[in-house]
């Protein structure tokens, strides 16, 4: 499929294409090689086949990984050595563990494609317990739309048995079977079948798991979903949907076994996430799950012992950070306790993974134009905020404010309204007495308390939100002078 994507596009340029991968004939094989070694062949798209010692390049530029997670750490290690000067891109809809903690912790550099193709729509995902009539009714209903079905068996001894079973549910389907034990002639004959609507329903293993592109198979039903892994699941539930077409998973597990916690935790995290772009989130979780393997070693998974997963992703970001000779930065964190109602309601940003990110990029803003920037995202993306997110935002350029005054506590304390630290000289404690006669100073603590102000003298409510707020950020300013800009 890429070889031939790959002619297309290039079809007006003078760009030599390739391919190189077990489907070709051994002759075949040759030429590619000697091609590629004479620098004939501009561009070489093949399997693992590219990595053999046997295979080398005249002068290789660019490297591009399709479907990353299908490779080991030797593979990528292996890459690298090819020439030192190679520049990688490794693409995944759900990085590996190892890989994705190495571009948050930025060891690697990472972009996202958050735009889905035109009309596409989210997967429709339902997951259960096995019944038979449940899985008649789906491949029914698929035929009935002059669609496809993709039914994984992942064994090969007893994928025969599955697919008799099938035809005794749907006698009307026409039935095949593709597995990687069979013969590379065998089996391109079914996938070429299948792609050519020569067959309705194909029975496979996780070979179909990455890159096989048939828009008309909208129906994906899974046996055994608990025994697969949590990429797998968002990579196999990829094989449909790829059309205009509405497509239906069903992951099914045998109903009288109990799941274990990490199963159950895997088809629980599939089920929520079936948003257009949802396999960063996914590959996150799977990340929690099954930690982030070993950096300097050949482990593409497990967990750190010791330290949680937040602050081993720190140290290892200020250790990347020491390494390219920038200084990790050391910011004491702003305790801003005040009754101030500010939250992103759920009917501003309904999903909560976007909540959760809004939240992070607001209180991550190191300075105001960090927040500016992440303000006007928000406005872009969720439209005009509701007074809790202004206030939210306020609670944030307060936050910066007595940051650049060295606060770290501002606090309600009962009536009273409570800064530190805050050491203050003699005209200073002058100007504070004058300004607000009923502050309290205490010198062995650097803490300055007021009581909380009110709307009116006699008879006043008690000022909170962004009045409030204003009023702390005035008394700063007042007393201490505009804060002295880094």
């Amino acid at each position: 499929q890429h070889y031939n994507t790959f002619g297309e596009r290039m079809s007006q340029f003078p760009v030599q294409i390739r391919q190189l991968s077990r489907f070709q004939t051994p002759r075949e094989a040759e030429e590619t090689v000697a091609r590629a070694a004479d620098g004939t062949a501009d561009i070489v798209i093949g399997t693992h086949r590219l990595l053999q010692g046997s295979t080398k390049f005249k002068q290789l530029g660019m490297v591009i990984v399709d479907e990353e997670q299908r490779f080991g750490v030797e593979h990528k290690e292996y890459l690298k050595q090819l020439r030192t000067h190679v520049d990688v891109l490794t693409m995944s809809a759900t990085p590996i563990p190892r890989t994705l903690e190495m571009a948050i912790t930025g060891i690697r550099e990472m972009s996202t494609i958050a735009t889905p193709p035109e009309e596409r729509h989210p997967v429709l995902t339902y997951v259960g317990a096995y019944d038979d009539k449940q899985v008649a009714a789906a491949i029914h209903r698929e035929l009935l739309r002059d669609g496809q079905v993709f039914y994984l068996h992942n064994r090969v001894e007893s994928i025969e048995k599955a697919a008799r079973r099938l035809r005794d549910l749907v006698p009307e389907a026409r039935i095949a079977v593709a597995h990687g034990q069979m013969g590379e002639d065998t089996l391109e004959k079914v996938m070429v079948g299948f792609w050519e609507k020569e067959y309705d329903v194909l029975v496979c293993t996780t070979i179909v798991e990455s890159g096989i592109d048939i828009p008309n198979a909208n129906t994906l039903v899974v046996e055994r979903a608990d025994l697969l892994g949590l990429a797998q699941l968002h990579q196999i539930r990829g094989r449909v949907g790829r059309g205009r077409e509405r497509a239906y998973a069903y992951f099914l597990y045998p109903g009288e076994k109990p799941l274990t916690e990490h199963a159950h935790e895997r088809l629980a995290t599939i089920a929520q996430h079936t948003e257009l772009g949802a396999g960063m989130y996914v590959a996150m979780k799977d990340l929690e799950i099954r930690g982030a393997g070993n950096l300097l070693g050949g482990e593409q998974s497990g967990h750190i012992e010791g330290v949680g997963f937040d602050l081993y992703v720190r140290m290892v970001g200020e250790a990347v950070q020491q390494f390219k000779g920038e200084r990790p930065d050391e910011d004491a964190e702003v305790k801003v306790d005040l009754p101030v109602d500010a939250h992103l309601p759920t009917d501003y940003i309904a999903v909560e993974r976007l909540r959760l990110e809004m939240y992070r990029k607001l209180a991550s803003a190191r300075d105001a134009t960090a927040l500016d920037e992440a303000v006007t995202e928000l406005r872009d993306r969720y439209g005009e905020p509701p007074v809790e997110v202004v206030n939210l935002v306020a609670v944030a350029r307060f936050r910066l404010l007595a940051k650049e005054y060295g606060l770290t506590d501002v606090s309600l304390q009962g009536r009273h309204i409570r800064f530190s630290p805050l050491p203050l000289p003699d005209s200073k404690q002058l100007r504070l007495k004058r300004f607000y006669p009923d502050a309290v100073y205490k010198p062995a603590a650097g803490q300055v308390s007021l009581p909380r102000p009110m709307t009116a003298r006699v008879g006043g409510e008690p000022v909170r939100d962004t009045a409030l707020l204003d009023w702390c950020a005035e008394l700063l300013r007042g007393v201490l002078g505009e804060p002295a800009r880094v």
